[in-house]
């Protein structure tokens, strides 16, 4: 999730977080549940608990305070009055910049969304390069990649590239990607970052 500062339009399911939604969304552990979900499909709350080390109490309390802005969902014909299962609807993310750079509140608020997120894919980067390379099947091990290219942009240049290929991922996504569940599969993360670097300086 990052950024779009001129969004192309919107697929279905795809949908620009600002105002309420955006506010609603800036707890760190709102950002651990909708990133549980994202990655390893429908859960409990009390699952989601022991993941994180809340309270099942904690956690159906904001899974709730999720589902009122419609960034979880009940899942239906599963569950029972005691324990019900949620979902995480299928569809981009996008945080708006256009409100949040004249509202300073939203600003801050896409600020730590973005910030919970950004560590979310660090952690989980970090704890795959530092996992015991034994542990993970041979062909999982044959399959993993991480890559960094460098290169020269102007922003221009930067903002198509980033546009096409997110258009590529979101195509090959569909392509590929097995149900939770099918026999084989396991959680996978994509991470694909192209940003400008901060501590640049012009030449002479």
């Amino acid at each position: 999730m990052t950024p779009q500062p001129d969004p192309q339009p919107a697929r279905d399911g795809d949908r620009t977080l600002d105002g309420p939604v955006l506010k609603a969304l800036a707890h760190p552990l709102r950002v651990q549940l909708l990133d549980i979900l994202s990655q390893y499909g429908p859960q409990t709350a009390s699952s989601m608990g022991k993941r994180v080390g809340e309270s099942s109490g904690a956690t159906s309390y904001h899974l709730r305070q999720l589902a009122r802005h419609g960034l979880v969902r009940e899942v239906a014909d599963r569950g029972s009055a005691r324990e019900r299962w949620w979902e995480r609807p299928r569809g981009s993310l996008i945080l708006s910049t256009s409100t949040s750079e004249q509202d300073p509140a939203l600003r801050e608020a896409s600020r730590q969304v973005n910030r919970h997120f950004v560590q979310g894919r660090a952690e989980a980067l970090a704890a795959f390069t530092a996992s015991d390379p034994s542990a993970l099947p041979e062909e999982w091990a044959d399959a993993a990649m991480l890559s960094t290219l460098n290169a020269y942009f102007a922003p221009d240049q930067l903002k198509a590239l980033n546009r096409d290929m997110e258009a590529f991922l979101r195509e090959r996504l569909e392509t590929y990607r097995s149900e939770p569940g099918a026999a084989g599969a396991r959680p996978v993360q994509l991470h694909f970052n192209a940003f400008p670097l901060t501590d640049f300086q012009e030449q002479p």
